[in-house]
């Protein structure tokens, strides 16, 4: 038999609010909250519709001189009521919430997630599931800031590598870690899809032999440096219309190599503060 008891309004229990108490040290804390908080929610989908994933959620506010402690229990009845849309439509609400409910000037969020795809072999048309890592950060207060990212996996063929071999050249997974200020909403999909464009070659989920060939031959037909690859996803980013800054960052796991190869560049199009690189 499970026993359970009624709910209880806190408001009605008279029990001593600590966080609440007067802190007379005058300093204010910048960030305080709560870190590692695993949450289902629900992404939106450039075809329609809303996908369904995990969410690793950093959520915190700015703590007034005055008060002793913040309510912690407060950004996770926040994010219960919201976790259902999770994107740059609807994470200003959860801000204003924050800050409401947690008496804040500031209040800031990240969320980092995988967003899948199905992806199609692109000889025999096998379907398989890709997995993106990508993460939203916001904040709210004096100065407002959305920042979306998506580290996509590539396939990469060294172009001196080719030059100087008889036959062959090496190649290697690469990872194009993009960040974006956009204007207003920004699709996962486009900043995955620009970057899988410019690489050696995607990869794909699910390969038979005939999509290996395809594959394989077309990587050694696109030899990319980190540099080149840095460069045509700064590219298809600066036609863009609806971006304020953007950061790019590709990092090749070399395959003969002891060491990752790296290239970065980070750029403001449209009066937008500059993103950081690594």
């Amino acid at each position: 038999m499970t026993h359970t008891t009624p709910a209880v309004d806190e408001e009605q229990v008279p029990m001593v609010d600590i966080q609440n108490s007067r802190d007379d040290r005058n300093i204010p804390i910048d960030k305080v909250g709560v870190r590692n908080v695993k949450y289902p929610i629900d992404v939106r989908v450039r075809e329609g519709g809303l996908q369904r994933t995990v969410g690793l959620f950093s959520l915190t506010v700015g703590l007034p001189h005055q008060f002793k402690g913040t309510h912690m229990s407060r950004f996770l009845e926040v994010l219960g009521m919201h976790s259902g849309d999770i994107s740059s439509l609807t994470i200003p609400a959860i801000l204003s919430e924050l800050q409401s409910r947690l008496s804040a000037e500031t209040a800031h969020l990240d969320v980092a997630f995988t967003y899948f795809r199905e992806k199609l072999a692109p000889v025999t048309r096998k379907r398989g599931m890709m997995g993106y890592e990508c993460r939203f950060t916001a904040t709210a207060g004096a100065e407002d800031d959305f920042v979306v990212t998506a580290i996509v996996p590539v396939t990469t063929l060294c172009p001196c590598s080719k030059e100087i071999s008889e036959f062959g050249a090496h190649n290697q997974r690469g990872y194009v870690k993009v960040r974006v200020r956009p204007k207003g909403l920004v699709w996962l999909e486009e900043l995955i899809d620009l970057v899988e464009s410019v690489a050696s070659a995607p990869l794909y989920p699910v390969l038979k032999r005939p999509d290996e060939k395809f594959v394989t031959e077309l990587a050694y037909l696109n030899p990319r440096f980190v540099e080149d690859m840095v460069r045509e996803v700064a590219a298809g980013l600066d036609q863009r219309t609806d971006l304020l800054a953007y950061a790019i960052e590709v990092e090749n796991h070399e395959s003969i190599h002891d060491h990752n190869a790296y290239a970065g560049i980070s750029r403001v199009l449209d009066g937008g503060k500059p993103l950081p690189i690594s």
